[in-house]
């Protein structure tokens, strides 16, 4: 037997935390009956569990991918406006049930992981795993070593201020300028607000680390399965 949270964060539905309120909503079934009870268990063996109507089972292989996002992709798996998604870049045949960890702008490229393991998901996205992630970004202007250590102190976003980020310069010229940039925080949009708050205009961006993963040997738009090492030390954040 295992309880039903469990066995949706297993089934690819949700973390276990949102499984738990997918259950509360009353939108899981078992056998056909509505079940709104955290304390229920199911028989993973012979029990139909559905979400909204769609049956869902144990998926026996987890996995962890990483795909190499092109600009012009919104994070999503679906899209009522019809707009290009990054399901598109992902066989979903093959890899059933994965969803995007956390989210890069559609006009942001790099680095974006795919999992169908919730509870992995979960704890990478959670805010107290502060999972390091680099971005190279082309800013307007020349930026000065000034704005740098604002940057590396943390700046004030509007709604938040952020932890100090670590600060590479990698060219500069009156014109514009390329610096790294690494944050374990993820507010929307925040390394674009963190430029904007010294006056230099995020004009491109691209996620190039996430944790101990690279965008190494991966073509934009391609994908390929994290494994071995690099997935054990992924999971050391469970």
């Amino acid at each position: 037997m295992m309880r039903l949270q469990k066995y949706l964060a297993r089934s690819g539905v949700a973390s276990r935390r949102n499984s738990e309120k997918i259950i509360l909503e009353g939108r899981v079934t078992v056998n056909g009956r509505v079940v709104s009870e955290l304390g229920t268990s199911v028989d993973e063996t012979s029990d139909e569990v559905a979400v909204d109507g769609k049956v869902v089972k144990l998926i026996e292989k987890k996995v962890v991918l990483l795909l190499n996002k092109p600009t012009g992709y919104i994070t999503a798996m679906s899209d009522p406006q019809g707009r290009p998604i990054v399901k598109d870049l992902i066989d979903v045949e093959k890899y059933p049930g994965v969803f995007p960890v956390g989210r890069l702008d559609f006009d942001t490229s790099g680095l974006l992981l795919f999992t169908n393991d919730g509870e992995l998901g979960a704890a990478l996205m959670h805010p107290s795993s502060e999972v390091r992630k680099t971005y190279v970004a082309k800013v307007e202007g020349e930026i000065s070593s000034k704005d740098l250590d604002c940057l590396r102190a943390g700046v004030d976003i509007g709604d938040f201020v952020t932890s100090p980020a670590a600060c590479t310069l990698i060219s500069r010229n009156p014109k514009r300028s390329v610096v790294e940039v690494t944050i374990h925080e993820g507010k929307n949009r925040q390394v674009r607000r963190m430029f904007d708050a010294v006056e230099h205009p995020v004009l491109e961006l691209e996620r190039v680390k996430y944790a101990n993963l690279t965008l190494d040997g991966v073509a934009l738009g391609e994908v390929r399965e994290v494994k071995g090492r690099e997935l054990e030390t992924l999971r050391t954040f469970l």
